[in-house]
């Protein structure tokens, strides 16, 4: 019989929508993968399941960290590293610049 190794994915925590900062990105997390042995409860209709790793969120400061941590307790892991776009500073003032391609207007 195969033992199955558990299975985790290692990624950055994407930016939320409601802010403009990165400032909750900068951290490697780890999140266990979905367990399919729910169970519906028949009394309130809840899924209930034995196996809570799908709860926890592991925060690691560097990617190294949370590999070394996954192979340390015996993981599969897979990373997903997402690109961020480069924001362009912008001021008030570039619109009234002389450098301007084509002309301001409202």
């Amino acid at each position: 019989m195969k033992k199955m190794m558990k299975k985790a994915t290692i990624k950055r925590p994407s930016k939320t929508n409601m802010q403009s900062g990165l400032k909750k990105t900068k951290l490697w997390i780890i999140e266990f993968e979905f367990d399919p042995s729910l169970q519906k409860d028949v009394l309130m209709g809840w899924n209930s399941s034995k196996n809570t790793t799908k709860q926890l969120k592991l925060n690691f400061d560097n990617l190294d960290d949370a590999i070394l941590w996954c192979q340390k307790n015996s993981y599969e892991y897979k990373v997903v590293d997402q690109t961020y776009k480069q924001v362009k500073p912008k001021s008030y003032a570039s619109n009234f610049s002389n450098n301007r391609k084509t002309s301001w207007t409202h």
